[in-house]
């Protein structure tokens, strides 16, 4: 059976499965043999658990899923207060037993009716976004965040075939960590640009994303980068979560081994280009899974700074739940190695509901209506495959 067929035979047997973006395409993860439903409860005991690896180590040797924004907050002693909730679960990993590669160039064939929502509500319009815009900016001049992130989702109604979607997401705006999960009653579907953690032995990286432009038949990479240079607000913002990152990483990192590898470029995606670092480490060798994750989760870049006092700053404002959104999703390998993103530009599809989350941050040069516009221009690409 050929690549192309078994993508469309598992789907239409309704079996789980993630596909995964990798440097040689996709990788799909099927047969799962065990499927762990995270808690505040048992996330220490997830995370602290050892693994034998057997003589012959296996590209299936490993557990991939996600931690949503909840569960993170938990972990790291950050308390949410009582939110509107869909009692998703805040975390989700599997143990496959069947990995594959995929080409890039992914190929399916939709054989099966859904019904499909083209509007869609956001449940912050540009009035009610401005009155939170502005208490933000208050507390910035009062010095209790420097920069923090305005969440606004969108939803609707729909029953979708999250193959499809991806299948047609990756054809129009393929990104490094673009990811899917379809399970039973649930499926995520991602365009996430944006590295977390990559760790390899004792190395490990983190690729911060700060900086939004949107793209334009005048405007191209070099005009980007231009852009980004000679504008305050966005280098500023840059720098904050860099910096924060780097502090980040030099919790669980030898003393100057903290790096910055590559500074301020620019990447290209459909609707827009982003300003991207990369900074490097080398671990302390007593480090271990939840040392790493409590560092650098959630991820500073879609949070803000300094972390602690933003979290409770939005989570205090903020009356739904995020679930997945500003989570991570990757794999933990058995022998320790890891690689995990920060769950944006993503659709979760739970019981029918669509759900978009998206956030563009505030800083003592921002404008309201710029960053509230801004959060429709990183949701368009999503909310463009239920036309």
């Amino acid at each position: 059976m050929n690549k192309k067929n078994y993508l469309n035979n598992i789907n239409n047997s309704k079996k789980p499965f993630i596909i995964y973006k990798s440097n040689k395409g996709f990788d799909l993860f099927t047969n799962f043999s065990k499927k762990i439903i995270l808690n505040n409860q048992n996330i220490i005991k997830f995370l602290n658990q050892k693994y034998m690896i057997k003589k012959k180590y296996k590209n299936t040797d490993l557990l991939i899923g996600f931690f949503g924004y909840e569960l993170l907050n938990n972990l790291i002693g950050v308390k949410l207060p009582q939110q509107k909730s869909i009692n998703f679960p805040k975390g989700i990993f599997y143990k496959p037993e069947t990995k594959i590669i995929l080409k890039e160039d992914l190929i399916y064939d939709l054989n099966s009716s859904h019904k499909v929502d083209k509007k869609f509500k956001i449940n912050i319009n540009q009035k009610s976004y401005t009155k939170i815009f502005d208490k933000f900016k208050k507390k910035i001049r009062a010095g209790e965040t420097y920069q923090i992130k305005i969440c606004t989702k969108y939803k609707n109604k729909s029953q979708i075939d999250p193959l499809d979607f991806f299948c047609r997401l990756t054809k129009t705006n393929l990104a490094p960590e673009a990811f899917m999960i379809k399970d039973k009653n649930y499926s995520i579907i991602s365009c996430s640009p944006e590295n977390l953690i990559n760790k390899k032995g004792l190395s490990i990286s983190t690729k911060p994303i700060a900086g939004t432009l949107r793209k334009t038949k005048k405007i191209n990479k070099t005009k980007a980068l231009n852009f980004f240079r000679n504008n305050i607000k966005e280098t500023k913002e840059h720098n904050m979560i860099v910096d924060m990152e780097r502090n980040d990483l030099s919790r669980i990192c030898e003393s100057g081994s903290v790096k910055l590898k590559k500074e301020k470029t620019v990447e290209e995606y459909k609707d827009l280009y982003h300003y991207v670092s990369l900074v490097i480490g080398k671990l302390k060798k007593n480090i271990n899974n939840i040392d790493i994750i409590k560092a650098m989760m959630p991820g500073g870049s879609v949070i803000g700074c300094p972390k602690i006092s933003t979290l409770n700053l939005l989570n205090n404002q903020e009356k739904e739940n995020r679930n997945i959104y500003t989570g991570s999703f990757g794999f933990i390998k058995f022998n320790g190695d890891m690689r995990f993103n920060i769950i944006i530009r993503s659709i979760l599809n739970y019981k029918n509901i669509s759900e978009i989350s998206v956030a563009s941050g505030v800083v003592i040069d921002s404008n309201a209506k710029h960053e509230f516009n801004e959060n429709f221009i990183k949701a368009k690409a999503l909310i463009d495959l239920y036309k």
